[in-house]
């Protein structure tokens, strides 16, 4: 049940970042028979580092989402401080909700089941 809830969900939040695309920003899915998986391509941005940049990444979203936060991972290679060598993105929006074990973030600042690809994007 949570899986087909998180399957509707998703296929709205794409079609909405679809009919409302967010500038330096797109998104499609990595196979058209799973909505869990999006390849996206994020522009960089002008008058940064990584202005006119093209880099690509996979969002994969866990049956339970909203609940649980995707995870995103560069296939592009990029330098960023809160991107691994390995391409994986860690930063406290996608950790999972609640109180962090090591201390360091707080609860504001992780995965909340009322963000959206939305909120991630923007």
């Amino acid at each position: 049940m949570a899986a087909s809830q998180a399957s509707l969900l998703l296929q709205k939040q794409l079609k909405d970042l679809c009919k409302n695309p967010v500038d330096g920003f797109s998104a499609g899915l990595v196979d058209e028979n799973n909505i869990f998986e999006w390849s996206v391509t994020i522009i960089g941005p002008p008058d940064t580092l990584y202005e006119g940049g093209f880099f690509n990444a996979i969002m994969s979203f866990p049956n339970n989402y909203p609940n649980s936060p995707p995870t995103v991972k560069f296939t592009s290679d990029i330098w960023h401080p809160n991107v691994y060598p390995d391409g994986r993105v860690c930063i406290s929006i996608l950790h999972p909700p609640g109180e962090d074990p090591n201390g360091y973030e707080l609860a504001s600042e992780r995965w909340t089941p009322v963000h959206t690809v939305w909120y991630y994007v923007k």
